[in-house]
């Protein structure tokens, strides 16, 4: 059996990118669950009153950016909202129970405002929807004749 030779940099975007998918669609789920989606806020299918700050504001959020980060529009503003909003919510809402994510079950927003962080610097990775567009733009650019 061969090996097939892989280097570190063409497995980076995809990793990057499958991450990126992986988590936007997670975090969107998490914010669909303040709309009473898959068990609502109180796993009764509870949702949050409409409008409400910052609980209905934060699903809303985290559907939108969640989506966005899923798809790979907008990747780096998107990620970095999240990633704003998740430490909010472990600052407001976990950290004065205890001081340890391990013991103010802090630890989601802990992670996700981490992982969006590393998102919002090293961007979309590969399987994009920003990066198709480029590519698209870029392919048309080059069939426009010189001079026309």
């Amino acid at each position: 059996m061969t090996r097939i030779p892989v280097s570190q940099a063409s497995l980076t975007p995809v990793v990057l990118g499958v991450v990126r998918i992986v988590v936007g669609l997670l975090f969107a789920c998490h914010g669909l669950q303040g709309f009473g989606a898959f068990g609502g806020i109180d796993g009764q299918g509870g949702a949050m009153p409409f409008a409400v700050w910052p609980g209905w504001w934060a699903g809303l959020i985290e559907l939108v950016g969640g989506v966005l980060v899923l798809v790979g529009l907008g990747t780096r503003a998107a990620a970095l909202l999240c990633s704003g909003v998740m430490a909010y919510a472990y600052f407001t809402v976990h950290q004065p129970l205890a001081a340890l994510p391990l013991q103010n079950m802090g630890e989601p927003a802990a992670l996700y405002s981490w992982v969006f962080l590393l998102i919002a610097v090293t961007g979309p990775g590969r399987f994009a929807l920003a990066g198709l567009r480029r590519r698209g733009a870029a392919e048309r650019a080059e069939r426009v004749p010189v001079g026309a």
